[in-house]
């Protein structure tokens, strides 16, 4: 494979760890909502299609012409789309220089390669859609021509913008080899559906096992994590309405209002009814008591509260501080650290409170977790002192179709761990 062909792959590899982490919150709930669980083998199957969405994307615009370089004058003509089908088969009798003979025509021919490649670049898509996405053939179609279309447009249109000319040809022909090969790539498919097992019998397979998976439950905290901020923002300033608060009031009132009065009156926290969970009692069906609540928010809090605390602390702190002394130090602690180190000797006993804080609520953290991995029932010390745990409410799959039963075909003894 020659480095043109080369730079898109690499270029796609150094770009995906950095969307997968991006995307990974956002696709873990629409997963998790809409499936009820994120197996390996649907994580598996979702990423290995980003990434080739993304080399797909990066095939037809790498290499890209240097900012410096006049599109205009040195590609005129691209400015033109070839808007003719069939030029190809020009193209390939072009390039075979008259010369009847399967070398000529199809071995040696560039035209014939440059076509297969346009077929076989969307022949990925075809198969994911019948398989991933559980799509039918016309919506394949229809899928791989859009998709085609935004591809001939990104090239007409110099990426959008990016450039003035275009550097690249837009060609009709394109637009019909890359449907075929979503088109075939679906063809292709049906044996690969039927040898491999579906992803929704995995699915089903591991909700048997475990209704509540222990990965949506952390989804959902990640959740509530990333909104508990803003929720302390705004409980912080209705209070200052009516009362003098602090900031170790303020997270307080924080932690009562979201994990207490919230999951009291809706059943969960924002998280968890985002990701379809419901916090119930002992009874499984009853809401929680108060009292309950307010127990697992106490233990829950335990190893977390203090190092938001120590977090949120140095944040306003590094924020009431100079442009001019904040940058200074930055560029101290990249060039010279211990330089740094020395220089904020007086604050060594709030720097050595800090970093004890840090180290217990970690060591507790870890307690947390491994108690939490042992329990049969994945229930943790805030579900085992306060009797409130949660419970999976019917996910979209679920919803839709009832009346389903479980698959029990050979294909759920191949489920992978979750």
């Amino acid at each position: 494979m020659s480095s043109v062909h080369l730079l898109p792959i690499k270029t796609a590899a150094l770009i995906f760890p950095l969307l997968a982490i991006v995307l990974f919150l956002p696709a873990a709930v629409v997963t998790y909502r809409r499936h009820g669980v994120m197996t390996s083998w649907r994580t598996l199957s979702f990423y290995s299609f980003l990434f080739y969405a993304l080399t797909a994307f990066f095939m037809t615009l790498i290499p890209l012409p240097s900012r410096v370089v006049d599109v205009c004058a040195k590609y005129p003509k691209m400015a033109q789309p070839a808007l003719t089908p069939g030029n190809t088969f020009g193209d390939i009798w072009k390039e075979a220089g008259g010369e009847v003979s399967f070398g000529a025509l199809v071995l040696h021919n560039p035209a014939v390669w440059q076509a297969t490649l346009n077929v076989a670049l969307l022949v990925p898509l075809g198969m994911y859609l019948r398989y991933h996405f559980k799509r039918g053939f016309l919506t394949t179609a229809a899928i791989g021509l859009g998709v085609s279309l935004f591809f001939e447009l990104t090239q007409y249109t110099g990426v959008w913008g990016l450039y003035a000319c275009p550097y690249r040809l837009a060609d009709v022909d394109d637009i019909i080899t890359n449907t075929s090969g979503a088109m075939l790539g679906w063809w292709l498919a049906g044996p690969l559906t039927r040898w491999l097992p579906t992803l929704d019998s995995i699915d089903d397979g591991v909700l048997a096992r475990r209704p509540v998976p222990l990965g949506r439950r952390l989804v959902a905290f990640i959740v509530d994590m990333c909104l508990l901020p803003f929720a302390m923002l705004f409980c912080t300033l209705v209070a200052a309405l009516f009362v003098d608060v602090g900031f170790l009031s303020g997270l307080l009132l924080t932690v009562l209002v979201y994990f207490v009065l919230i999951p009291w009156t809706l059943g969960g926290t924002p998280g968890k009814r985002l990701l379809l969970l419901k916090l119930v009692g002992p009874d499984e069906n009853a809401r929680p008591a108060p009292w309950r609540l307010l127990v697992r928010a106490v233990v829950l809090a335990l190893p977390m509260v203090p190092i938001a605390g120590v977090m949120m602390l140095g944040v306003t702190v590094l924020l009431s501080l100079p442009g001019e002394l904040l940058f200074g130090a930055a560029r101290t602690l990249l060039d010279e650290p211990l330089e740094l180190i020395y220089a904020l000797g007086g604050f060594e006993p709030l720097l050595i409170f800090g970093f004890l804080t840090a180290l217990v609520c970690g060591a507790l953290l870890l307690v947390f977790c491994v108690a939490l991995y042992r329990n049969p029932d994945r229930f943790g010390f805030h579900e085992l002192l306060s009797g409130v745990h949660n419970k999976a409410l019917p996910h979209k799959r679920a919803r839709r179709a009832p009346q389903e039963p479980a698959p029990e075909d050979e294909a759920t003894a191949k489920i992978p761990a979750e």
